[in-house]
């Protein structure tokens, strides 16, 4: 394993066995992100989502995923020519994994990928102790989402490990549309997903304002909006309110409760919070 990322690793001070193997899949994710940069895939997509928010703008939660979006629609995309690339950037740095995009689906506009890695194998090249059931992989899926809803606005942002390179992503503003998006459109019965409502108060937390054309895109392309409702700060205040009635504080938690460094910061969760969250939002 290249020495680099054993520093890497130590950094991130794991002591349980699932926050090493989350160092681990975010090491994955960094480097994943070169190999990207170096096949000029950035010149297509912009990253998008909470991996996006943890690794470039600070989220203090870990991340799975790898999530992208065209910036233009481009229903031909395919992820197949970059796979190897990402492969061969992980081989670089002493990961051996399979890189392998998967067959879109009829009716879906999202090309996706796996990394898979051993995940023993691994943290023995990084000199972790380790509790891992032998067979156990590491998987970071990556998807792009070739149709998407326009109106997003993008900046690059220049990443410095594990060399200096350059990440094309949606801007905060934007990333906070989407995520509103990804909150209120879940199906909630089998679907609770607490990782959105705790992105949604570290946005609110420091200020940030969603891009509001790019969420009305997004509703109306989704069918959550329609198209002929008119739509305006009050009128999404109104529709995320109501959404809050059916939403299970108690499965929020359990979802988010693995990916947080302190339990503690969900003790404030209740429906009141998020009735303020969105009602400072849509100021």
């Amino acid at each position: 394993m290249n020495e680099i990322i054993i520093e890497r690793f130590k950094k991130y001070r794991a002591k349980t066995p699932e926050q090493k193997k989350d160092a681990l899949r975010e090491i994955i994710q960094e480097i994943a992100l070169l190999g990207l940069w170096r096949a000029k895939f950035f010149e297509h997509a912009a990253f998008y989502g909470g991996t996006a928010l943890r690794i470039l703008y600070g989220l203090d939660r870990f991340s799975e995923d790898l999530d992208f979006t065209l910036l233009t629609v481009n229903q031909n995309f395919k992820l197949f020519p970059y796979c190897n690339s990402v492969r061969e950037e992980l081989a670089a740095f002493g990961f051996k994994a399979e890189v392998e995009s998967k067959d879109k689906k009829l009716q879906t506009t999202t090309e996706s990928a796996f990394i898979k890695a051993d995940t023993v194998v691994h943290l023995i090249k990084v000199g972790a102790q380790f509790r891992a059931i032998r067979g156990d992989l590491l998987k970071v899926r990556f998807e792009v989402d070739t149709s998407p809803a326009l109106g997003f606005k993008t900046e690059c942002k220049q990443f410095f490990w594990p060399q200096a390179f350059s990440v094309t992503t949606c801007d905060l503003p934007s990333l906070f549309a989407g995520k509103l998006h990804a909150t209120f459109c879940r199906e909630r019965v089998s679907n609770v997903k607490g990782r959105d409502f705790y992105d949604l108060i570290w946005y609110v937390g420091r200020g940030v304002k969603p891009n509001f054309p790019y969420l009305e895109a997004k509703l109306k392309q989704s069918g959550h909006w329609p198209r002929e409702q008119p739509f305006d700060k009050s009128a999404f205040r109104t529709w995320a309110l109501a959404k809050l009635d059916s939403l299970d504080i108690a499965a929020a938690k359990r979802d988010v409760e693995p990916f947080v460094p302190d339990q503690r910061v969900l003790d404030g969760w209740s429906r009141e919070l998020f009735a303020a969250a969105i009602e400072r939002i849509a100021l």
